[in-house]
């Protein structure tokens, strides 16, 4: 695995291990996707604002082009993040907190009803395809 020894291979393991939830987070991609969107935000949001404050200060026809290069340029980044969070990041976390909410109430009732019967449930019967 990865052109590691044993020893290499079990301790990178016994790492991983440890750390599942911040491997399976970076590793699906969520904290590379938040960076890019958060720097693609600040700068734009930059961006837009130097590009106004040089429209406001120069007289020159080149200077004033670039100006609203500027400006059009960091609006069109700094909005663009905004729509991806509200179309894009918002809906697939509440999907996930409504998964999870519905995993926690599955095992909640398969424990209760394990306990009461002795037995384990139907799995139909517990998704609701019954």
């Amino acid at each position: 695995m990865l052109g590691l020894g044993e020893r290499e291979r079990d301790e990178l393991l016994a790492w991983v291990g440890e750390h599942l939830t911040l491997v399976r987070r970076s590793a699906s991609g969520e904290r590379p996707m938040y960076w890019i969107l958060g720097i693609g935000f600040v700068v734009g949001l930059a961006a837009h604002v130097g590009g106004f404050l040089l429209k406001t200060s120069v007289t020159t026809e080149p200077l004033l082009l670039l100006a609203d290069l500027l400006y059009a340029l960091g609006w069109a980044l700094w909005t663009s993040v905004i729509v991806v969070v509200f179309v894009q990041l918002w809906p697939e976390a509440k999907k996930r907190q409504y998964k999870q909410a519905l995993d926690a109430y599955e095992a909640t009732a398969g424990r209760q009803a394990r306990a009461g019967t002795g037995q384990a449930p139907d799995p139909a019967s517990a998704s609701g395809d019954a």
